[in-house]
Parts: structure tokens; sequence; C-alpha cells
């Protein structure tokens, strides 16, 4: 089904999940926010952010080159997360997201302990999400593999994060599905589907620009997931060769990317995956993301 075609109950449920969803994601008495996309980096994962610097001086770096946002990793520990909270406010920088991912203990799985693994870190980690102040949280939905088949991965991880999402309502904070190389959630029509069918606020897309350019094209995806979309990655990719490249050096349209973004009114972060390097290396990567707003 085009989305052009999407009966227009559909589009109205969406559009009104995504006002509930509204107040958590962006602040509408800020001209920053009705301005465009945010700059953010990740600290935790790919650990953008210089070795050896204090984490209070990481988020002072991070802004200091022109970056508004952070996204996190997990900490599960609330003292801990309420320091790294501290000092991200100290930076004047906000943590706005936390990658759990979900790859040791699959939502899709159909053993029970692995479930319940997961469902205890995955509220754990919602916690610290939480704690640091962001309003969101990435999850990987499901893994298909020779021994997981398609269809018991979209069921098993649908009932399992129904059973998360009265704590994310709790909490009001977002549990972000992602589009990752995990054989799942192959296509921007099945992936719209996916969030609808839970009919849920509190449930939307992390979309990743790089992953879907093996098979796609990022600002297809985009007009397509719309406003279901809450969080975006950066990463450029050129599939010749199948290579993952600094940003504007592979095979994205960047401007295509830049206006499908401004026609679904996108206007929360923009947080690249990509490795780490001091500070001339994210002033170059900040230099990089100013052009892409920019339609270059």
């Amino acid at each position: 089904m085009k989305r052009n075609d999407m009966a227009r109950r559909d589009f109205l449920k969406v559009t009104a999940a995504a006002a509930v969803a509204a107040g958590v994601t962006r602040n509408s008495s800020s001209a920053a926010a009705e301005a465009g996309p945010k700059k953010a980096l990740q600290f935790g994962m790919l650990g953008m952010l210089p070795k050896g610097l204090s984490d209070a001086d990481k988020f002072k770096l991070a802004k200091a080159c022109g970056f508004e946002g952070i996204e996190m990793g997990v900490v599960a520990d609330l003292e801990a997360a309420k320091k790294y909270a501290g000092a991200a406010k100290g930076a004047g920088i906000t943590i706005h997201s936390v990658v759990y991912g979900g790859w040791d203990a699959p939502f899709s799985s159909g053993e029970p302990a692995v479930i319940d693994k997961g469902l205890k870190n995955f509220e754990a980690a919602m916690r610290g999400a939480k704690a640091m102040g962001a309003d969101a949280i990435l999850l990987v939905p499901a893994v298909v593999d020779d021994k997981m088949t398609y269809d018991a991965a979209y069921k098993r991880s649908q009932e399992h994060i129904r059973t998360v999402l009265p704590v994310a309502r709790e909490l009001k904070l977002i549990i972000a599905v992602e589009n990752v190389w995990n054989k799942f959630l192959l296509s921007p029509l099945e992936f719209a589907r996916y969030v609808d069918e839970f009919d849920d606020p509190w449930l939307r897309a992390y979309f990743d620009i790089g992953n879907v350019v093996i098979f796609g094209y990022p600002e297809q995806w985009i007009r397509i997931l719309g406003k279901r979309i809450v969080k975006i990655h950066l990463k450029d990719f050129k599939r010749k060769g199948q290579e993952w490249t600094n940003l504007r050096d592979g095979d994205v349209n960047w401007p295509e990317v830049r206006k499908a973004l401004g026609e679904v009114g996108y206007t929360g972060y923009l947080t690249p995956e990509l490795s780490g390097g001091d500070e001339a290396y994210l002033r170059d990567l900040s230099a990089r993301i100013d052009k892409i707003l920019a339609g270059e």
C-alpha cells in the first residue's frame, strides 16, 4: 500500500499519536526546535568523544563543537545516571536518548529465559534513561536468522514490547524501534505498519539513514515513515564495495534527504553513528552536518 493511499482513518491515528508524544520530543516554545533538526553525538556505544577527558569535559567539548545533544549507552545505575544528567546540564547540553540495542536477549526469542532477561534488562535501561533526562530509548525489536523465522519474530517482538509499554507510559519515555541489519523490517511500508499496529504514542520509529542505502533510498523511507520518526541516526554508505564512509562521502543523496526531513516536519536530533576523534575531527563532522542541514 502506498503512503498516499493510506486510509484517512489510519493517517489520523498516526498524526494523533505523534501529537500526544510531541510534548516529550520537542519544546514548542523553543526557537531552535522550530528552526529545524538539531545535532547530537554518541557518548556511549561508539565513544565518539576523546578518551582521557572527564565526562564533564567530554560534554563541554561536544557543546563547543556545535552539538546540542548527547546519546548515551545504557546506564542502569540510577545514581550514576543522575551524575551524567548533572554533568550534561552543567555543560548546557541535552541527553536526548539512550541506545539499548537488544541483540543479546532479543524480544523475538522463543526461549522464556532469554525473554525474561531481555525484559528485565530493558526496564532497567528505561529507568536509567529517564534518570538521565532522555525522552527516548532505542530498541532493536527483533533478530531474524536461520533459526528464527520472520513471521515468528514479528509476532513475538510485538507481544513482548507490549508488556513494557506501560513502563514507557509511566516514565513518559518513547520506545524507538530501529531499522538495523537484522533481516527485519526490510521496507518502509512494513516498518510503518509495524509501528502503527501498536496504536500507541510511546512506540515510534528510530530511523537510521545509512542502514537502508544498501537496498533502498533514505529519502523514500523518511517520506513514508513521516511523523512516526522520533529520532534519526546519520551514516553514509557506498554501494560499490559496500563500505561505510564519513558523512557526505558516500551514496546518500543528502539534499534529497534534507528536503524529505522538511516535508515531514522533522525537528528532532540527528545523531551520527561514526568512529570518534579529536576536536578537529568533531568540528569537521559538525560542519558536515551543517552542510546537510543547509541542503548541500
